[in-house]
């Protein structure tokens, strides 16, 4: 649920309207964007990176995160699962496609757009690749579905869901379509805590459980790198497949580690880094999804080492890591404080203690 400080900051997006471009401000017509969601983690970034822009921005959604919409901003309510009577008879200059997970309901709104649309960014994700035990680029195949009217969005089947969702849309829009797979998006407004978890626990002080090695290698992208670096291809009408990380080899696991102790200095948390190895052998399978490390053995050993040159020759870059980390927990520690007090993602406190005295052990230090 979106807490009434987060309301604010949507709502604050509005307020990027008054930097329109003079041309628009005297009557010119606006550039139309209809954004699918609109109101959740990008959504906000990226309505605000639009308004900036002088875009007439339009959000579809059911109206349930804001009830009473975004100043500023048209809401048609509706629900993606059928539910596309606003949509009708409307045009756009622009759909960004935020919300497209199912395959079924992509289809059907992006067969409804298309005629009255000029252009679709569909938000995809590098989960789409059918593997991850090499390095992808956008030209490696990607998961496949047994039965592409599946709804149920798992572990599993949530990658082939995103690819067969891309296929829908570039087949709807023909050429006038950009397909933009993220990795890890962090940044302020991100709820799943995933890239939050490590400054927030290095704010916490005591001995910290980091994995594998410095040398590890990660990938993210900040949501506003992204967004801004989204609207160009909006501007451009950009065609294509686009990966969107960091380069390869930019960011490791011991540059977030340090970065996020430089952001809380008093804490004085010391760091103690646990070998793959180790924690493979005293973890589940599951267990070793410590986001944004991944393990550098086995099926996914290229998850980091993702290609970016496409998205890089136009024009994706990736801010310094400590502007990221310092930020997400500035946004962070703004929060409610039942909120802060449950992190949605990252090691659980027993967990990190206990695989800490084990790892002490099994070196001869009590």
């Amino acid at each position: 649920m979106t807490t009434r400080r987060e309301m604010l900051q949507i709502g604050a997006c509005a307020a990027a309207s008054a930097a329109m471009p003079a041309a628009l401000a005297i009557g010119s017509k606006a550039k139309t964007l209809l954004i699918l969601g609109g109101t959740g983690f990008i959504g906000p970034h990226l309505t605000q990176e639009a308004l900036q822009h002088g875009w007439k921005v339009t959000h579809f959604n059911r109206g349930k995160r804001l009830s009473e919409g975004v100043a500023g901003v048209e809401t048609l309510i509706g629900d993606r699962k059928g539910q596309l009577d606003s949509l009708r008879g409307r045009t756009w200059d622009v759909v960004i496609d935020d919300t497209g997970y199912i395959p079924k309901f992509v289809k059907m709104s992006a067969e409804l757009l298309a005629p009255n649309v000029g252009y679709c960014l569909f938000i995809s994700s590098i989960s789409a690749y059918a593997g991850f035990a090499q390095p992808n680029d956008e030209r490696s195949p990607t998961g496949k579905l047994s039965n592409p009217d599946i709804e149920e969005i798992t572990e599993d089947t949530y990658g082939p869901m995103k690819a067969l969702c891309e296929q829908y849309c570039v087949e709807a829009f023909k050429g006038r379509i950009s397909v933009v797979r993220p990795g890890y998006i962090v940044g302020p407004l991100d709820s799943s805590d995933r890239f939050t978890y490590w400054p927030v626990r290095a704010s916490k002080g005591g001995e910290m459980l980091a994995p594998g090695t410095p040398r590890d290698p990660i990938q993210i992208i900040d949501v506003r790198d992204l967004t801004a670096w989204m609207m160009r291809l909006v501007e451009s009408r950009t065609n294509g497949y686009f990966n969107a990380v960091s380069p390869p080899g930019a960011f490791t696991m011991g540059d977030l580690i340090a970065a996020s102790q430089r952001a809380t200095p008093t804490a004085g948390t010391a760091v103690t880094w646990v070998p793959e190895e180790f924690l493979a052998a005293h973890w589940k399978a599951n267990e070793l999804d410590l986001p944004p490390w991944s393990p550098m053995k086995g099926e996914m050993a290229g998850a980091s080492l993702t290609s970016i040159r496409p998205a890089s020759k136009t024009g994706l870059h990736s801010r310094p890591l400590q502007d990221t980390v310092r930020d997400t927990l500035a946004w962070f520690q703004s929060l409610p404080a039942d909120r802060q007090a449950k992190l949605h993602a990252g090691l659980d406190a027993k967990k990190e203690a206990d695989t800490l005295h084990n790892w002490h052990l099994s070196n001869g230090n009590s």
